[in-house]
């Protein structure tokens, strides 16, 4: 057996996993935050950057995806729908949440706050929340 395989077997023997070491990540304080990241990420993904993970300045527990698919479940379960994501698309896009104070903002801000409140758990069992 060549020494790097050598090595490498050893290694899992005795226990260390090479996928755990490195920098600890950080989940997010809220489902508007993992929001807005995801949605920094996949704009800058559209306009030509390439991701990788963990290379921030905060490492993060997921990729921008993983964000995308739990949401993706709550629209299948119905417990969202397609106003609730478009809400979160646009005011995503702009990276802030819409204003309750402001008469033409309240409707979005009322379906932005109901999509984050049902994101909230998915996110949480799924550890990208804390």
């Amino acid at each position: 057996m060549p020494l790097a395989v050598q090595s490498v077997a050893a290694s899992r023997r005795i226990g260390s996993d090479p996928l755990r070491s490195g920098p600890q990540t950080q989940p997010f304080d809220r489902a508007e935050d993992a929001w807005l990241w995801t949605m920094a990420a996949l704009t800058a993904r559209r306009e030509g950057a390439r991701y990788t993970a963990n290379k921030g300045l905060v490492s993060r527990p997921c990729d921008p995806d993983d964000v995308v698919k739990c949401l993706d479940g709550l629209y299948r379960q119905r417990r969202i729908d397609l106003g609730h994501a478009r809400i979160l698309r646009v005011w995503g896009e702009r990276q802030m949440a819409p204003s309750p104070l402001v008469a033409v903002e309240r409707h979005d801000y009322r379906l932005w706050t109901e999509a984050l409140e049902r994101l909230e758990w998915p996110l949480r069992v799924k550890g990208i929340v804390a």
